[in-house]
């Protein structure tokens, strides 16, 4: 006797087939929505360089 769950149907078909699209899209959604209202902004803390404990560390070397 076969059950209902292992009988296929157009309606439950059709969900399985396109659940994982939309899983994969609602995702890309989300990863663009958060990149847009992220705070963080890389360009704002670069590193601009050697500061003056470096060069007051490294001065004998540079003489040489």
């Amino acid at each position: 006797m076969a059950t209902t769950a292992a009988m296929p149907n157009s309606l439950g078909a059709s969900r399985t087939r396109s659940a994982p699209r939309i899983a994969g899209a609602f995702a890309e959604l989300r990863r663009v929505l958060k990149s847009l209202f992220d705070p963080y902004r890389p360009e704002r803390h670069y590193m601009r360089g050697p500061g003056p404990k470096w060069r007051e560390k490294h001065a004998d070397t540079a003489d040489a």
